[in-house]
């Protein structure tokens, strides 16, 4: 598994902070959730 830094404004990581912490959720988690959201979202146009 590889790992990578990402830089967001103050605000966008409060955000992704507090929507872990509400939901129990490491941040980890919730980005990969995002990305695989990404990667549904990109096979459903292919088929369009």
């Amino acid at each position: 598994m590889k790992t990578f830094n990402i830089r967001l404004p103050e605000s966008e990581l409060e955000m992704l902070k507090l929507y872990c912490k509400q939901e129990n959720r490491t941040q980890t988690e919730v980005v990969r959730e995002l990305i695989r959201s990404l990667k549904r979202k990109i096979n459903r146009e292919a088929e369009n």
